[in-house]
């Protein structure tokens, strides 16, 4: 076998791993960015727990076909980053959509989406970054269950008053 088709296993059994631990992956389209433009996004990604990098298409096409995954051949053409949620799932569409939608730049667009197993296209991506975050929902959740507690606690209150002629 030769060098580099080892290296390649190599690199295949890397993005593998990372598919595999990933809560979920964003495909991004880039070219024409700025060093300063794409050490700011690195910098941002790295912030929110999101690993950035830049993978060649055949190898990561090759570890998604390890994986049973289909669906997103279409969209490995050109040049193409993954951002790799590994802690948050939702954290990559958000870095992603709102970096692209500060610096308005039209090099630089979401191609599609990987949560576990099931391909997103970047409607799905976008829609996936404007979620309120984990913290807000679980906030939500326990303000939508206390409600009817805190409306019955009221309600016989106001009728404890109104017995007692307290209004």
């Amino acid at each position: 076998m030769s060098k580099n088709l080892e290296n390649k296993k190599v690199v295949v059994a890397d993005i593998l791993n990372k598919l595999q631990n990933a809560q979920s992956v964003v495909i991004v389209h880039y070219s024409g960015i700025t060093v300063e433009e794409v050490t700011e996004l690195r910098n941002q990604c790295r912030n929110n727990g999101v690993e950035y990098c830049v993978l060649k298409n055949t190898l990561v096409r090759r570890a998604l076909h390890e994986m049973n995954i289909t669906g997103l051949d279409e969209h490995l053409e050109g040049p193409s980053a993954f951002a790799f949620g590994m802690t948050d799932a939702v954290a990559p569409a958000k870095v992603i959509c709102d970096f692209i939608e500060k610096s308005k730049k039209d090099n630089l667009a979401v191609k599609a989406g990987l949560m576990g197993t099931e391909v997103m296209d970047a409607k799905a991506v976008v829609a996936l970054s404007k979620l309120p975050s984990r913290e807000v929902l679980l906030a939500r959740l326990v303000g939508s269950l206390k409600a009817p507690i805190s409306n019955l606690v009221y309600a016989l209150e106001a009728l404890r008053k109104k017995q007692a002629g307290e209004e």
